[in-house]
């Protein structure tokens, strides 16, 4: 059985800790692997390794960062079929998915490439007699990567190629569910010729995060994964003085008016509620029906949703299986729960005949209809292949729901009035809004983030605000050597 280890100064690290965790095909439900947990030792040997690589990344040029991303970028789109299969191996998400998730994480490196452009300074000549003021941003040193398991490539690349062109240095602590698609990354990276210490990849649990959160040589946190962590992760952080970006958990809702299109609604509640077996943060897990629309609607996601064949990523599925058995048994419990306090289940996944093996994690795509607010299939972030339908009287009573969730990272409406689409981008409380759009996940030029209790920090992901968020800024006022402006003058200074 393979081991899977750390990534330290360029290459391979056993660590010191005797402590592991097993790996797991979710569609067999057979442990694959043993992945390494990291003790406090060898965490501060990634971070010793990527302090140590820090000052001379940080003087690179940016012609030579730049093609060192570009080089990673070529070797990214030449093998991302091969970082699929080892998603879909670990994670279970089916390979088209898992072939989108690394497309979607390509973006990012190409954003990244645009590096020197994005951290130009400015410059003001004689802004006082003879004195010249200009602006520059620079690295902050090493940071970290805390990524989850449901996009084991995607979401560190949200963070991880910005902050490397920017000049930093990173220590990446992937998800032990899912851990080897950070190390085929690492091995990338050196092929593209980073130099050794500047990418470096801690396996563990929460002794690395603890450690990562408190050793002063870490100047920086990104963070994805539940709502109670992300907050745990930005107090721990910022308490030690870190720049910390949490981004947290999640309860969309997809706003559906009588004059839509029932249909594209219906296949994009589909689509955006069962993909990935709902183990997305932009998953679509509650559809608000308005006035009338309720039962056609129903009646057509039922349709689409009894079509999908949920098995093994690597046949000809659609949908996954859950990538624990206990995150498996956690989701059936609350289709349990929501049947038990009223809930109409229309499709029931709990039964699911899977083409896969007998042992793996499976449950099907399961739809609850006249789920109340009171019940925890609406409250709670359920992480799995479950729909649930609010029906409300009017669009000003779906939005009052979606504004007060205490999540507020994705949100949709469909309709066909232009004027009650842009009401809604404009009253809604939420970060990232789509228009017939149900998944809006924004390009790579622009943040990605929630309001609320999905994101804990003032920045996003990626973007101009990951740009920010991985150097700070430093004015400098410069005066030539000039001999009237000699002598001894107390006062503060001032503009002339």
């Amino acid at each position: 059985m393979q081991t899977i280890a750390h990534w330290v100064d360029g290459k391979g690290f056993a660590g010191t800790s005797a402590a592991s965790a097993p790996v797991t095909n979710p569609a067999t439900g057979v442990v694959t692997g043993q992945v390494a947990l990291a003790n406090v030792a060898d965490v501060r040997t990634a971070i010793d390794s990527a302090t140590a690589a820090f000052p001379a990344w940080r003087d690179a040029s940016l012609a030579r960062r730049t093609q060192v991303l570009f080089r990673f970028r070529e070797l990214l789109n030449e093998r991302k079929e091969a970082l699929a299969r080892l998603i879909t191996a670990e994670h279970g998400k089916v390979l088209s998915d898992a072939l989108g998730e690394v497309t979607r994480g390509l973006e990012i490196v190409e954003f990244a490439c645009g590096i020197p452009h994005l951290i130009k300074g400015g410059y003001t000549e004689n802004a006082s007699t003879k004195v010249d003021i200009f602006s520059i941003r620079q690295p902050l040193g090493p940071v970290a990567v805390i990524s989850p398991f449901n996009f084991p490539a995607m979401v560190p690349m949200w963070f991880f190629p910005v902050a490397i062109a920017a000049g930093n240095t990173v220590v990446l602590k992937p998800s032990e569910k899912d851990p080897s698609s950070a190390l085929w990354m690492a091995e990338l990276w050196h092929e593209a010729g980073l130099p050794t210490g500047v990418f470096n990849v801690v396996q563990g649990d929460k002794v690395a995060v603890d450690e990562l959160l408190d050793n002063p040589g870490i100047k920086a946190v990104s963070f994805v994964g539940s709502t109670p962590i992300a907050k745990y992760v930005y107090q721990r952080g910022t308490a030690n003085g870190k720049r910390v970006q949490a981004l947290g958990g999640a309860k969309n809702h997809m706003l559906v008016l009588p004059d839509a299109d029932l249909d594209l609604a219906a296949d994009a509640a589909v689509n955006a509620g069962f993909g990935s077996a709902g183990e997305r943060c932009m998953a679509i897990s509650v559809v608000l029906a308005v006035g009338t629309v309720g039962d056609e609607l129903v009646t057509k996601i039922a349709e689409r949703a009894a079509t999908i064949k949920t098995g093994d990523g690597t046949r000809n599925t659609d949908m996954g299986p859950l990538v624990t058995r206990e995150h498996r048994d956690r989701v059936a419990t609350y289709i349990d729960a929501g049947e038990s306090a009223g809930a109409t289940v229309v499709l029931d996944g709990r039964g699911v005949e899977a083409d896969g093996e007998v042992n793996g994690f499976w449950l099907g795509p399961t739809i609850l209809d006249h789920v109340g607010t009171e019940m925890s299939v609406y409250t709670d972030e359920i992480f799995g292949p479950v729909l649930s339908v609010v029906r409300v009287d009017t669009y000003d009573d779906g939005l009052a729901l979606i504004n007060s969730n205490p999540y507020g990272n994705g949100t949709a409406i469909f309709t066909n009035d232009g004027g009650a689409a842009r009401r809604f981008h404009n009253e809604v409380e939420v970060g990232m809004v789509g228009i017939n759009v149900p998944i809006p996940v924004p390009m790579a030029y622009y943040s990605f983030g929630g309001w609320k209790n999905s994101l804990f920090g003032d920045s996003h992901a990626h973007g101009t605000d990951g740009v920010h968020f991985f150097t700070r800024g430093k004015a400098v006022t410069s005066r030539w050597l000039d001999p009237s402006h000699g002598g001894l003058e107390l006062g503060f200074p001032q503009n002339k």
